[in-house]
């Protein structure tokens, strides 16, 4: 057995499902090995980058790492856009590269370049296996490390000359370890603090998602009443039909649910990652009462200062304050305001669904169309752009992780391959991505491995022949936008050419019919929207003149 026969038993043996990426000479000897196994799938992609967010988006779904692969100089660079949008969005993930043979790593020499120390910022951990005996150590704490909080990628890196090499040790047996729990006493102060405030509310972020804790949360509001404001990656986490349920944060401006906050006199924060929406936006005075409920210590920021932190297993913490909410009874609360919070929302999420129009079809439309036509269970997968924003504000959800955004790196390309694995995890399901003209084409090569796996996926497109979102924050900023205008393929040629169902919407009274349609066809279908993107400038000037009644 030779080091990278050794490598693929020990990834084997940490449940290592998927393999991601593009080989090339230099991990030749680990493909090889590779082939052996019986349990790892790889996945060849048309890119590096389609590659790693496929990774990101199974590491996502499923809380356990896939591994994305690329060879040594273009390829591992290739890689580093998604792996660091992997990892600041606390995703698990492995990234395996080859490298040129360690005799001439010391010296100038054809490809090479410092992959470890590139990767190094971008990930959690980088390391080079320069040793047989050093491969089930490097593997089993490579693994520990993407799967500890706060979740993220780790690297290594084979040399070729390294791979050959005769191994003789096992693969380490893993371990579950046990998350520290908050401490009764922090939990008690919490508790009074609870008690005592009149307008609590809760901020909910990415953590409750990977501790899957929306059970546990649902329960506590359930008992409380408390209404709870989710950041992009954390849609879901409590149903869009509760009560309490007050629906998207994250626009660079004060919204409707911005109110809500302005309110409170308590902030709970559960999971909530500084990355996905900044305090100075939400508490830009400082002084807000908070209550941290995460894993880590609060982030040092003059905005973000708790008065108690509750360091721990999220769902462990939310199940100590359920119990001692059953013990002690009901807390008092005023919830006149989150209430009103909820009506406007409701309000803004029916705004345009039964538009009609003919040509170009507005955001609010078509997302009330997608969100009718797409079932509690579904996944939705957003690229970066201007209709993130929309998703964010007018796309809610059922269930947690049924809504993919990107958002602490927020790379663009994300969704087309995404939704790729999405269709693996869970081929049964309906996996829609929906993509700017720009953020498609960045990774329009993968089209040919949805066709190849023969993915069930629906890739919608929002054409308006210009990079949306950066128009619309430079008209906000200076009052006009630079040149920022493209030309697009024929959409229907482009998905004929891939083998993937093509449509066209004219009219938004169309849109319904040609979604239902596209899921019920086999293999990928490409949807393609004029979008309305005037709306953009008209919620700006909506919300700039926003005033809270508190």
């Amino acid at each position: 057995m030779n080091t990278a026969e050794l490598l693929v038993r020990c990834l084997e043996n940490e449940g290592i499902e998927y393999i991601f990426g593009v080989p090339g000479e230099e991990n030749a000897d680990f493909m090889i090995a590779l082939e052996q196994s019986s349990t790892i799938q790889f996945i060849l992609t048309r890119h590096e980058q389609g590659a790693a967010f496929m990774a990101e988006v199974y590491g996502r779904l499923t809380g356990r790492p896939a591994i994305c692969l690329g060879t040594l100089g273009p390829g591992a660079t290739n890689l580093m856009t998604g792996v660091a949008n992997a990892n600041m969005d606390r995703v698990p993930m492995l990234v395996l590269t080859g490298q040129g043979a360690s005799t001439r790593l010391h010296k100038e020499s054809h490809q090479i370049m410092d992959v470890v120390s590139m990767f190094t910022p971008v990930t959690k951990w980088s390391r080079s296996i320069l040793h047989p005996d050093s491969v089930p150590e490097i593997v089993r704490k490579a693994v520990r490390v993407a799967t500890s909080e706060k979740f993220g990628a780790c690297h290594l890196e084979l040399p070729e000359d390294i791979a050959k090499e005769e191994a003789t040790l096992a693969p380490i047996q893993p371990r579950k370890h046990q998350r520290p729990v908050a401490s009764e006493s922090q939990i008690e102060l919490s508790f009074h603090a609870l008690r005592a405030a009149k307008r609590p509310i809760i901020l909910v972020g990415n953590g409750c998602i990977r501790h899957h804790a929306s059970d546990a949360l649902r329960h506590f509001c359930q008992m409380t009443g408390i209404g709870v404001i989710n950041t992009f990656m954390a849609k879901g986490c409590v149903d869009m039909d509760d009560d309490f349920c007050l629906h998207t944060i994250g626009l660079q401006a004060k919204d409707v649910v911005s109110c809500a906050l302005d309110a409170a006199d308590l902030i709970i924060t559960l999971g909530y990652d500084m990355v996905e929406y900044h305090p100075v936006l939400w508490n830009s005075n400082g002084d807000k009462k908070i209550i941290h409920i995460d894993d880590h210590p609060a982030e040092i920021d003059a905005h973000y200062q708790p008065e108690v932190e509750l360091i721990g297993d999220l769902k462990h913490t939310l199940e100590m304050m359920n119990a001692r909410i059953d013990q002690l009874g009901a807390i008092s609360r005023n919830l006149e305001q989150q209430a009103e919070t909820r009506r406007q929302i409701q309000h803004v999420l029916m705004e345009h669904a039964d538009d009609k129009t003919e040509g170009l079809i507005r955001p609010q439309k078509v997302l009330a169309d997608v969100r009718k036509v797409i079932n509690p269970h579904g996944i939705l997968l957003s690229d970066v752009g201007a209709h993130k924003m929309w998703i964010a504000r007018h796309y809610p959800c059922h269930e947690p992780n049924t809504c993919l955004i990107p958002n602490g790196f927020c790379s663009m390309g994300f969704a087309l391959p995404g939704a790729i694995a999405a269709s693996l995890v869970y081929p049964e399901q309906q996996i829609m991505a929906i993509c700017g003209d720009a953020g498609f084409m960045m990774n329009v090569q993968e089209m040919e491995t949805a066709y190849r796996l023969k993915s069930n996926i629906v890739v919608m497109v929002w054409e308006d022949h210009a990079y949306g979102l950066i128009a619309w924050k430079q008209q906000n900023q200076f009052g006009h936008h630079t040149d920022l205008n493209f030309n697009n393929p024929d959409w229907l040629l482009l998905a004929r050419s891939f083998s993937w169902h093509g449509h066209y919407v004219q009219n938004a009274i169309d849109l319904e019919s040609t979604l239902i349609q596209s899921f019920a066809e086999p293999g990928p279908s490409l949807v393609v929207v004029p979008i309305d993107y005037r709306e953009n400038m008209k919620l700006s000037e909506k919300l700039g003149h926003l005033v809270c009644a508190i």
